[in-house]
């Protein structure tokens, strides 16, 4: 066996045994990635319900890099912008997703290696976020953190002008993609919240601007 269907094979064993070396061999490695970040201006959008109450559409389609989480709902593009040019996920995109947001890097960031599929791992722009990354939020926070909070973390670690996030209200709105409550879903709203104002404080690059 050659070609495509040893790759996929490859992939899948690797998948399922937790091997992580030939996992994070298809990825576009974190140095490069923060990189990548240098200098620019860039927009993350959360899914706070909330979000759509505003106008930050143009703000975010004004950032150099517009970064969007998980399903990305875009209700409006007078709220939620209309680009999206990296997708961080912790969740397996809904059908049509990737085909919807057409993002030109897919970067997952969940700890949960099982559940990567193999056409976003097999991308050119695919990015596998480091399992001790993860770990390192879980214990600070007492909880596991949100694909919102990890990307966060990683773009703090680049050298980016500047960093707004929006569509950021720690659940307290509920978020666009389900109905679930904070005590329905794994996370610590309060910790994060408290993190990322911690964050905000002493990295002025970073701001929480609406949503």
């Amino acid at each position: 066996m050659s070609g495509a269907p040893a790759n996929l094979l490859r992939f899948l064993i690797a998948r399922t045994l937790r091997h992580e070396a030939p996992l994070a061999a298809l990825s576009c490695g974190k140095p490069a990635l923060l990189a990548d970040l240098a200098g620019r201006r860039v927009a993350l959008v959360g899914n706070a319900r909330s979000l759509a109450e505003g106008a930050f559409g143009p703000a975010i389609d004004g950032a150099d890099l517009v970064i969007r989480v998980n399903r990305a709902p875009m209700p409006d593009a007078r709220s939620h912008g209309t680009r999206t040019d990296w997708l961080a996920l912790a969740v397996k995109p809904g059908p049509g997703d990737l085909r919807r947001l057409n993002p030109a890097r897919v970067l997952w960031m969940s700890h949960k290696r099982k559940r990567l599929p193999w056409d976003i791992a097999r991308d050119p722009g695919f990015y596998l976020h480091p399992l001790a990354d993860w770990s390192r939020l879980r214990d600070t926070l007492g909880a596991p953190p949100t694909t919102g909070l990890m990307m966060i973390d990683l773009l703090a670690q680049s050298g980016l002008e500047r960093l707004d996030l929006y569509g950021f209200d720690f659940f307290a709105s509920l978020s666009l993609t389900g109905s679930r409550s904070a005590a329905q879903v794994p996370h610590d709203f309060a910790a994060e919240k408290a993190w990322v104002e911690a964050l905000t404080a002493r990295d002025p690059r970073i701001g929480l601007t609406g949503g």
